[in-house]
């Protein structure tokens, strides 16, 4: 069975409601209907040590988070927008994934090749063209595979106050590409567990 493991870098922690939660949800309810299993984790609600290793030692609370995110198919990598940029909490685990480059399976090949990825991206203002182009840099640079088309956003009227967990439907544009992530991501998932990479 494809499972995967959505990463909530919200910088609010439980139980605040979060729009990064709302549209995560609905990426795993859509995963769903391609026989995909997933769960969520909100990133702030763990004590994640800044740095650049697997284990940062003295409590740090990412190697729980990384043995999660090794046992997923697919991460769905979700993020709010400040300031026109990623959260802060989202560099953090992009700067803890960055210790994967170093690692190999048993065959040479990277840790995480084979892993799918995909993204979603809320906020009030712009940035979340921008943001994506940055997430799918990152995580195709330690590892991950990114399937055509497996980034959904909204952006909200700009200078206005309204959150995606507060609009009363989902605008028609997101759930089309939320549909079209979820199906095209679980495609890619079940070509890459049929026939994975080349070993070096």
């Amino acid at each position: 069975m494809t499972t995967a493991l959505a990463l909530n870098c919200t910088l609010k922690p439980s139980p605040d409601s979060s729009s990064t939660g709302v549209l995560l949800q609905q990426v795993l309810d859509a995963l769903a209907l391609h026989g995909v299993t997933g769960e969520e984790v909100r990133v702030v609600d763990f004590d994640v040590r800044p740095g650049v290793l697997a284990d940062m030692g003295d409590g740090d609370a990412w190697p729980g988070i990384r043995r999660r995110v090794l046992a997923a198919d697919i991460l769905v990598f979700g993020t709010p927008t400040w300031m026109g940029h990623m959260s802060s909490v989202a560099q953090r685990v992009l700067e803890r994934l960055d210790a994967e480059l170093s690692e190999t399976d048993d065959e040479g090949r990277p840790i995480l090749a084979g892993k799918v990825a995909a993204t979603c991206v809320v906020g009030n203002e712009d940035g979340a063209h921008k943001i994506t182009a940055d997430l799918y840099q990152a995580l195709a640079d330690v590892g991950f595979s990114i399937a055509s088309q497996a980034g959904t956003y909204w952006n909200g009227e700009a200078m206005h106050t309204v959150d995606y967990k507060d609009l009363a439907a989902t605008p028609d544009e997101v759930a089309s590409a939320t549909a079209t992530l979820a199906r095209n991501t679980a495609h890619l998932a079940a070509l890459l567990a049929e026939h994975p990479y080349p070993a070096p």
